[in-house]
């Protein structure tokens, strides 16, 4: 079978520190060779991708996107959310296990992960629940969720509030050799809150979240590591504290690693002063202090990854008073143009916060993603790192339209989506 080849573009591979003008060349949907042309190798010249000025680089893998399938179709699907990624340059995504019905048992396992397969889109990797139901008290069958796909386990916003339950939890996930996914949450410090605690939430009469709801609850996870053993990652850290717990632990040579969503790395709780229900995300938006803190989390590696944290929502679920509607945002859109936008305003090196979003988050997950390597899947992004463009409702691609950031400016646009080797994504001509 005839492969075909990238040409003439700016290959980054973060993992291998490789980055040159060069062609890759694929076959079978592997990537068969970079540079010269591999012995035997019958390239289809009406195939080839001309990517002169763009950048070559892995796929992008997202540590968390709702796909809202089963159970919430109104809000997406996993046709619809697939295609989105896609579009975004996203190869790999992990889902969290908070579906309806949850993902504790194989059947739903099972069932997800062969929608995926059919739409013939991104390739989906689901978190098991830690609990039956994600309800705290009863384990759920780690063992035979990892037989059936699933990649880690998590109770995703649910916290388990009985301290003995999540050490077997723990225990037996270790056991599993299945890494613990904790957004980090005390079961009661404002657990009827929306907002950061802070002067802002004060102000608008706001009930508030107070910074040591995330960092009592780093810190319970951090004790119980040292215990049972388990690998433990912390999804979506907000505040400046939480940043320093998990470093420090790193620094003791726990297994232990974490993310930041997009947004926490771009907004703070001013941008709900005047109430806007599109910054109402879990954990809230923080401070300005957390917000610089999160960045340097990221410069110093103490955060290994950015993740879009995407959860579509029907236009309706964000028009009631901000505490009553649905927290989340529509992030897949804008996880590598708000990820360039950091290269731009901190000057970051372009090859380093790519591999925030390629190979450290597959290196998470355990999967052999994010990289270049010949013999690997051709699971790779093209894109126009000149193309300067405007977020609006035309064009975004998920179902969900619920962002803050409509209407900002970017630079950076993906022209070509590959999986497998196929183009299953282009705006070449579009």
């Amino acid at each position: 079978m005839a492969g075909f080849s990238i040409t003439g573009g700016r290959v980054i591979d973060p993992a291998t520190g490789l980055d040159a003008i060069a062609d890759v060349h694929i076959q079978d949907g592997k990537i068969a060779a970079i540079g010269e042309l591999p012995e035997g190798f019958t390239a289809d010249a009406e195939m080839s991708i001309d990517a002169t000025g763009q950048v070559v680089c892995p796929g992008l893998v997202d540590l968390s996107v709702r796909l809202r399938e089963p159970g919430a179709e109104h809000k997406g699907t996993i046709v619809s959310e697939t295609r989105a990624a896609a579009s975004a340059g996203i190869t790999s995504l992990c889902c969290p296990p908070d579906t309806d019905p949850a993902i504790d048992t194989p059947a739903v396992a099972e069932l997800l992960q062969q929608r995926a397969t059919n739409a013939g889109m991104t390739k989906v990797y689901p978190l098991a629940a830690l609990t039956v139901g994600l309800k705290g008290q009863h384990l759920a069958e780690m063992g035979d969720l990892k037989e059936a796909g699933c990649i880690g386990v998590s109770n995703a916003m649910m916290p388990v509030e009985n301290t003995e339950v999540l050490r077997h939890a723990m225990e037996y996930a270790a056991n599993c050799d299945l890494t613990l996914f904790v957004q980090p949450q005390e079961p009661f410090l404002g657990r009827k809150g929306c907002a950061h605690e802070g002067a802002v939430s004060t102000r608008l009469g706001l009930a508030g979240i107070p910074e040591a709801a995330e960092t009592i609850a780093v810190s319970r996870i951090i004790f119980l590591m040292e215990i049972t053993g388990v690998k433990v990652h912390f999804c979506r850290l907000s505040t400046a504290r939480a940043v320093d717990m998990v470093q420090e632990a790193q620094a003791r040579s726990l297994p232990v690693s974490a993310d930041v969503s997009t947004h926490h790395l771009f907004l703070t709780d001013m941008d709900i002063l005047d109430y806007d229900a599109q910054c109402h995300v879990m954990p809230p938006l923080r401070s300005q202090r957390d917000k610089d803190a999160l960045r340097q989390g990221l410069a110093s590696e103490a955060i290994h990854a950015i993740c879009s944290d995407h959860q579509p929502h029907e236009p309706d679920a964000k028009l009631s008073p901000f505490a009553m509607t649905d927290q989340g945002i529509s992030g897949i859109d804008t996880l590598l143009p708000l990820t360039l936008r950091l290269v731009e305003e901190k000057g970051w090196d372009l090859s380093k916060a790519l591999g925030m979003v390629t190979y450290k988050p597959a290196d998470i997950l355990g999967l052999p993603a994010g990289r270049l390597r010949v013999g690997d899947d051709a699971d790779i992004c093209i894109f126009d790192p000149a193309s300067h463009w405007q977020l609006t409702e035309n064009n975004i691609r998920s179902v969900g339209l619920n962002t803050p950031f409509l209407n900002w400016d970017f630079t950076g646009r993906v022209s070509y989506t590959l999986i497998n080797g196929k183009v299953v994504h282009t705006s070449i001509n579009n």
